[in-house]
Parts: structure tokens; C-alpha cells; sequence
């Protein structure tokens, strides 16, 4: 399935990336256009092709049986050593469509946990992300 796809660090951050982004089953424009803008300020783009690689995932993303494994996988081949500026990134993914439902809060979760980002952390980044898309939304502090 996607472990003899992903074989490379910029294969598994993008994975991750659109992972945050689908995860509530919907892929808005808004998600897309700061999915994309991640993919090229983080230079995936040279050896990636965005397109093929949301391909790939769309092709084994309803065979994910085991979340949290999935995403074990994923960051066990990023080997991140930023891992607040990792979770940070994932969780603006998830609020890129202006809401986190339960299903992304979930995901959010596994992903500190997997990070082993303590509770406290998680939950300040979350805050201070959620509070960044309202500033952006309202234009005001």
C-alpha cells in the first residue's frame, strides 16, 4: 500500500500535508491553495509533482486502516528534529479550511502524540493557530 510509495522524506511530509487536509473528507480550495503554498516554500516542488503525488494519496487514502500507525510511518521517515514547527504546520493544514471538526481535532492529537509533543504545547499551538486564522478571517486583533 502507501509504505512501498513513500519511500523518501519529502514523499512523507507531502503524504502528511494532504493527510491534514483530507482528513475531514473535503479538499476546499483554501486547503488547496496553502497545501501548495507549504509544498513550495518547503522546496518539495523540485522533486515532487503536487498533482501526482495527490493521486497517490486519493489511490490508498480509504485503505488507511490503522490511523495512528499511518501517521507513525510518516513521521518515523521525516525523522523531524523541529517537531513543535511540524505539529504546528499540520495543525494550520487542518484549520485551512477555517474549522476543525472532531475528526481533525483527532487527527491533530495523534500527531502530537506521535511527535510526543507534551499536552500543554499541543494544546498552546492549537490555541495560538486557531486565534492566527481568526485574525486572518477578521482582519482585526
Amino acid at each position: 500500500m502507501y509504505s512501498t510509495y513513500i519511500q523518501t522524506t519529502d514523499k512523507a511530509l507531502c503524504h502528511l500535508f494532504l493527510h491534514c487536509c483530507y482528513k475531514d473528507g473535503d479538499f476546499t480550495e483554501a486547503e488547496m491553495d496553502n497545501v501548495s503554498a507549504k509544498f513550495v516554500a518547503l522546496g518539495l516542488n523540485k522533486d515532487l509533482n503536487f498533482k501526482e503525488e495527490l493521486v497517490a494519496y486519493k489511490s490508498y487514502r480509504l485503505n488507511i486502516l490503522n490511523e495512528k500507525q499511518y501517521i507513525q510511518d510518516l513521521i518515523q521517515q521525516i525523522n523531524p528534529t523541529s517537531e513543535l514547527a511540524l505539529f504546528s504546520y499540520c495543525m494550520e493544514l487542518g484549520l485551512s479550511d477555517s474549522s476543525l471538526d472532531f475528526i481533525e481535532k483527532d487527527l491533530i492529537d495523534i500527531i502530537g502524540d506521535v511527535l510526543e509533543v507534551e499536552e500543554d504545547e499541543q494544546e498552546t499551538i492549537q490555541k495560538l493557530m486557531i486565534q492566527r486564522q481568526l485574525v486572518a478571517e477578521n482582519k482585526f486583533f
